[in-house]
């Protein structure tokens, strides 16, 4: 009977521990929540108690399911930390794909190391991380993590998705906080999710979202982060870098931020004063002397990156990029700012988002926000804003890292928003003029020059820093329809006071158009193709973006091979619509000689899913007429 009783004991506790074990099975997974997905995040929960405006205490528990390699990037088990932020508890559990557990992960046993890479600078700023190979997929990650915070400015944004190919079985967020903060948060794009707040008072908040499934990213989208459900918080009150603050108002907080964190941060020495009056020497205009300490700048320091979220707001100081001659972002903002004041030229730290993809500050919205840091300089009833993390931009260029965007402009007297400039579409241009011959053999030989401004010169002026087998691979993969390209002579003139990139290339390519009973079949645009097709998307769901216009403009005379006569010409070509205009003329000259001219511009705008396929349609009419063929016959 004992032997009954124990037998049935252990029994139970085998039973138990198979059943606790098989809440991390794959197996347990509905397949409604698998489709598309990576990964499936089956508890996503993040509890943030408040309990000063000098102390925030964070946990997060993040339970992932991953099955594919794709999927390792939701595990998302990182943390930084730094002299404001310290590390109570990080950790973490693998599971094999029936529930068993296979490792655990100590915080010994994550990755440590400096957010900044080259510096001594800052060897406070930190990041723990895990790095984990799994043998087999799939496998499921119980992560655990603890924070401690000074730093009450920066409360976390909460994205109930955060990104495509990700399902989520439930997230959960929990806010304690004082009731004299002033708490505040704002919600985003929770139409059509099943997301409840189940708790709202002057000291808590919380919600619950459960199945929201796997999103497929589709081309063209908007930012997932324009998509998705999430949350922005933030306090009236708060504690950053040592210091207490206000964000009541925008203007009340650039006032804080110019006069509490800023402050004492542009010291340099009076040599370097010296020095830089004698660069300026009797130079009045402001403007011009911005440019020459610009050009100082560029040639005497180098950006280090520190990572999103470390390093606080506070720059480090001035005096100290002088003598190091590195920094990061809000260093370079900072350094810039110093050596223009020695020359009496004022200047504004401006913070806000950089990213390819367009990101406003929420101007309805005041909290720390932000990524970057800028400069604004007035000029006139506006601003020149100096990018002073790269060694290369012209002077007040602002690429697509920065442009079109809300920024916080931080004045002594106060903050501001403002607009970042922005770029005409048709101002985007790209000119292309040239010359080509093909001879009585098939062979092409040419040379063109392709002149670039706009927010065109961003990528384009980037071709000259490439190495000779990088720049020859460039422009193959620009040229992939010419086969057999071999490139000859290429100059380029980077013009900064124009803000335009030209590139001079003469290239050639033997057998490129095959003689097949005694015809020549070939595209007339050999120069600039449009053969991007657009993806075709059966029942789009999300609305689709054109990021920046453009409009280029080419014209190419075409010398035809002696010996031949046009059998076909393409007709001349246009088409119109909401998303651009595209024009194509060809004109027949003495001697064998084509005149081609094609004009192609394209609006920046944001349309609905439903106007998708009409777009697809426009740009495979213009892909289509690019490749027009014109067909010789032999005499």
């Amino acid at each position: 009977m004992k032997r009954l009783v124990f037998a049935l004991f252990f029994f139970l506790i085998a039973l138990i521990s198979s059943a606790q074990k098989s809440e991390y099975s794959a197996a347990t997974i509905a397949d409604s929540l698998k489709q598309n997905a990576d990964a499936v995040v089956r508890l996503d929960q993040m509890d943030i108690v408040i309990s000063s405006q000098r102390s925030m205490n964070i946990k997060v528990q993040r339970i992932v399911t991953v099955f594919t390699e794709a999927g390792l990037n939701d595990i998302d088990a990182y943390q930084g930390y730094d002299k404001a932020t310290s590390i109570k508890n990080i950790e973490a559990i693998v599971y094999d794909a029936f529930g068993r557990e296979i490792k655990k992960i100590k915080r010994k046993d994550f990755k440590d190391q400096s957010a900044v890479s080259g510096s001594t600078l800052f060897s406070d700023n930190r990041v723990t991380f895990l790095e984990y190979t799994p043998v087999s997929y799939p496998f499921t990650i119980v992560y655990n993590s603890e924070i401690e915070s000074s730093n009450t400015a920066f409360l976390p944004q909460w994205y109930f998705l955060g990104g495509y190919a990700v399902t989520i079985e439930k997230s959960v967020l929990n806010v304690t906080f004082p009731n004299n903060l002033g708490f505040k948060k704002k919600e985003f794009q929770f139409s059509g999710y099943n997301i409840k707040k189940t708790l709202e008072t002057d000291t808590q908040l919380s919600y619950v979202a459960t199945n929201i499934l796997a999103q497929k990213s589709e081309d063209l989208s908007p930012s997932h982060t324009d998509l998705f459900p999430k949350i922005m918080m933030g306090l009236e009150n708060f504690h950053l870098e040592g210091v207490d603050g206000t964000a009541k108002t925008w203007e009340a907080f650039g006032k804080w931020y110019s006069e509490k964190i800023l402050t004492g941060t542009t010291d340099l020495s009076e040599q370097t004063k010296t020095k830089i009056r004698a660069l300026v020497g009797d130079e009045k205009d402001p403007i011009k002397k911005a440019k020459i300490i610009y050009d100082y700048v560029q040639k005497k320091s180098r950006y280090v990156n520190i990572a999103i979220g470390i390093g606080g707001w506070k720059p480090m100081l001035a005096a100290d990029v002088d003598r190091l001659g590195y920094g990061d972002c809000k260093a370079l903002s900072n350094y810039t700012k110093a050596l223009l004041q020695a020359v009496d030229v004022p200047s504004y730290n401006t913070i806000l988002y950089g990213d390819r993809y367009k990101s406003n500050i929420q101007s309805d919205f005041v909290s720390m926000q932000g990524n970057h840091m800028i400069l604004a300089i007035p000029n006139g009833d506006n601003y020149t804003f100096l990018e002073c993390t790269s060694q290369v931009d012209p002077f007040g260029y602002q690429g697509t890292f920065t442009d079109d965007r809300d920024v916080l402009v931080v004045k002594p007297e106060g903050g501001v928003i403002v607009r970042t400039k922005i770029y005409d579409d048709k101002g985007n241009t790209q000119t292309d003029k040239g010359i080509y011959t093909i001879d009585e053999s098939g062979n092409f030989s040419g040379s063109i020059t392709i002149t670039s401004e706009g927010s065109q010169y961003s990528s384009k002026s980037q071709i000259e820093s490439l190495q000779p087998t990088e720049k020859e691979a460039h422009y193959k993969k620009y040229w992939d329809n010419i086969n057999n390209l071999k490139l000859g002579k290429v100059v380029f003139t980077n013009d900064k006071e124009s803000i335009r990139f030209t590139e001079n290339v003469q290239l050639s390519a033997l057998n490129y158009v095959p003689i097949s009973a005694n015809k020549m079949i070939f595209a007339l645009d050999v120069f600039n193709q449009n053969n991007g097709s657009v993806k075709r998307i059966r029942n789009r769901k999300n609305p689709f973006q054109i990021q920046r216009g453009y409009l280029d403009t080419d014209e190419i005379e075409i010398n035809l091979p002696a010996g031949f006569t046009i059998e076909f010409l393409p007709t001349n070509y246009e088409l119109k619509g909401k998303f651009g205009e595209y024009k194509t003329e060809i004109i027949k000259k003495e001697n064998n000689k084509l005149l081609y001219k094609r004009s192609m511009f394209l609006s920046k705008g944001k349309y609905s899913n439903k106007e998708y396929d009409e777009y697809r349609l426009f740009m495979e009419q213009i892909s289509r007429n690019d490749n027009a063929k014109i067909i010789l016959t032999k005499n």
